[in-house]
């Protein structure tokens, strides 16, 4: 019988090779000992009163720890939370307050340092732990209790429709929404992408995502897992050490966003090359330029995929040799059924553009506590609409032709532009904020600002920088600011990001030839 929960997927009494975590030396762990370290975080969970539907706010990097407290919560009937270690104290508070976190687990340390994180989950009277390895088990050292003071708990077993995952997803309103992704979703798309790429126990991938984004933590760690293969996990993604722990490792695949596959290109590629059974590429658009110069160079065939995090992840992909691989293509649907749909929700003639809409047992029944989006994103039928424009062609591969939402996609990190502007807006000499996606040869999209200053204020793009950097995260800095008297709008006095991008580019272009 299939696993139906992350606890009857990884509670395995075998001593063949989980996880490995370079270092001096490399920490080597059997999934029996991953098992029983996961059983013994379970328990502490409970012993501090984490119960069914509490959400476990995860703010670790890519360590052992994070692996563990994360299954851990999930068979605890928890909610794992995982947040992005480098976020600012108010992308915290929204995050934990958003979910009512009990719990907010940080490295050693953090709480001396009064972290961002710390501050954010005190601010919201959530638990506070700081969470290591101390070379024989995962220590939860609380180091305040909040509103978890007195509670206690039974260590629970997990059901396939609990909620075992929340990541939340930037959307065009501006407010981050949250998906919750049970038990069931994530075991589908597991099973699905094993599937794809004929995952095996003899399979070790490379992780080079962080786990806090569903790329890394579904392709890239618990598929891999749950197909009795194995996963090196490095804190980071160094491009220095990835070929030394690639080949140390015995690593034979990896899954990664177009920035990091270029990124390798630029650097010296080991000789001789490993055997490479396949590169995995999702999350951004990957140019047919950079799809060829990694065959080329790497010599292993390159499956781009599309995902999405309502989707549990993966929801197409090229498949492997002998299948036809299809450079500019996402390829096929796996497990999940694809079709293109018109406004109306009626399915468009194959090779006509429309919206690409996706059903299956991977994709979240609806957003939390979000009634409207949920409206607006899934039809009647309960396909779910992704907000991109695409099309099948002749052979059913899909093809990506641009985005109905104007979300920018760097890199694979989905940046909401209007929460920029919200942000931005914040300013006392900003009059008015615009954010929009530039082409990037690197990231594949990256942020724009336009700004318009108060009249009397004085501003320039360094101040205004460092002002932000302040405020969110680096990767939303902006890469250009644009300052503009006057902001494009429509007739309407509507502003459009669209125009607003062609006026601050087309004035730029003039500028230059000045």
């Amino acid at each position: 019988m299939a696993p139906a929960t992350l606890e009857s997927a990884f509670s395995k009494d075998s001593t063949s090779t989980a996880i490995i975590v370079p270092g001096k030396p490399a920490l080597t762990v059997s999934y029996q000992k991953l098992s029983s370290d996961v059983k013994t975080f379970q328990q502490k969970l409970a012993h501090v009163g984490i119960s069914a539907e509490a959400a476990v706010s995860i703010a670790l990097p890519n360590t052992y720890e994070f692996i563990v407290s994360f299954i851990a919560a999930s068979w605890q009937r928890a909610i794992a939370a995982p947040l992005n270690p480098a976020y600012k104290q108010s992308e915290f508070e929204f995050y934990i307050d958003d979910l009512s976190s009990a719990i907010a687990l940080v490295p050693k340390g953090a709480f001396a340092q009064d972290a961002a994180a710390v501050r954010a989950a005190r601010r919201y009277n959530a638990a506070i732990a700081e969470c290591y390895y101390n070379g024989h088990e995962v220590v939860l050292d609380i180091k305040e209790m909040g509103k978890l003071a007195g509670k206690r708990a039974l260590v629970e077993t997990a059901q396939p429709d609990d909620v075992a995952l929340v990541l939340h997803t930037s959307g065009t309103t501006g407010r981050p929404k949250a998906v919750p992704l049970t038990h069931r979703n994530l075991l589908r798309t597991m099973k699905n992408i094993q599937a794809t790429y004929q995952l095996t126990p003899k399979d070790r991938t490379m992780l080079v995502m962080p786990l806090f984004h569903v790329h890394g933590l579904l392709a890239g760690f618990l598929a891999p897992l749950a197909s009795g293969g194995s996963v090196v996990v490095p804190p980071k993604f160094s491009a220095s050490d990835f070929w030394k722990d690639f080949v140390e490792h015995q690593a034979n695949w990896y899954t990664a966003v177009p920035t990091i596959h270029q990124i390798l290109l630029r650097n010296k590629a080991p000789s001789p090359l490993p055997r490479i059974r396949f590169i995995r590429s999702c999350s951004s658009p990957l140019s047919p330029k950079v799809f060829h110069e990694l065959e080329k160079t790497f010599g292993a065939p390159v499956l781009e995929a599309y995902a999405m995090t309502e989707a549990a992840h993966q929801m197409t992909s090229n498949p492997l040799p002998p299948g036809k691989r299809q450079p500019g293509s996402v390829g096929v649907g796996q497990g999940v059924e694809i079709v293109i749909l018109d406004d109306a929700g009626y399915e468009v003639a194959q090779g006509k553009e429309a919206e690409i809409c996706i059903r299956g047992e991977n994709v979240t029944k609806g957003y939390l506590n979000n009634p409207a989006a949920n409206a607006s994103s899934f039809t009647k039928d309960g396909f779910f609409r992704t907000g991109d424009q695409g099309k099948k062609d002749p052979d059913g591969y899909v093809i990506i032709t641009g985005r109905i939402k104007e979300l920018i996609n760097k890199g694979g990190e989905k940046i909401s532009p209007i929460e920029l502007d919200n942000v931005i807006a914040q300013n006392s000499a900003v009059s008015e904020a615009v954010s929009f996606a530039l082409e990037d040869e690197i990231y594949g999209q990256d942020v724009g600002l336009a700004v318009v200053v108060k009249e009397g204020q004085k501003l320039n793009a360094s101040e205004l920088k460092t002002w932000m950097a302040e405020r969110v995260a680096k990767f939303k800095l902006p890469k250009k600011i644009f300052f503009t008297d006057i902001m494009p709008k429509t007739a309407t006095g509507k502003i459009q990001r669209r125009l607003v991008a062609e006026a601050m580019l087309k004035k730029e272009k003039f500028s230059a030839k000045l």
